[in-house]
């Protein structure tokens, strides 16, 4: 199996004043990063991390998907995405923030399972733990 993350590395780096999002692409890339690193631990055969600017076309570097959406009548590339192969060729791509950090996640605890010896948990931030609550409330349930 084949991942890679993509960012703007502009967000990643503040540059679009934008804390929430930049606090959340740290998340992820810490995430990808510690994947990276133990990857053979869960058989994971290539991960990159992809970080994109504006002045280049943005190509991904393993996986050949580009996710786009549509802005003012405009295609847009998404700046931040996960794609994943399987063994089969078969891709995922995930272009939601919460979908990627979900996923990045389960990833690095299914390392941290695998190696009892090493802690390999990754700190969140706060944005990044919030964005993580969202997706374990039950969906169309409301507080009062």
């Amino acid at each position: 199996m084949r991942m890679e993350l993509r960012v703007c590395q502009h967000c990643l780096d503040g540059d679009h004043d934008n804390e929430h999002k930049t606090a959340i692409l740290n998340d992820l890339v810490r995430c990808a990063e510690k994947i990276q690193e133990y990857q053979d631990a869960i058989d994971l055969d290539e991960v990159v991390v992809r970080r994109v600017t504006e002045d280049e076309p943005g190509k991904p570097e393993a996986l050949p998907v580009v996710a786009a959406t549509i802005e003012s009548d405009q295609m847009a590339l998404t700046d931040t995405q996960l794609v994943t192969e399987d063994d089969d060729g078969y891709m995922l791509l995930y272009p939601n923030p919460q979908d990627v950090l979900t996923v990045l996640v389960k990833n690095v605890e299914r390392i941290d399972e695998q190696l009892d010896d090493e802690d390999v948990t990754v700190e969140l931030s706060e944005e990044g733990k919030q964005l993580l609550s969202a997706t374990t409330e039950p969906q169309g349930q409301h507080q009062q």
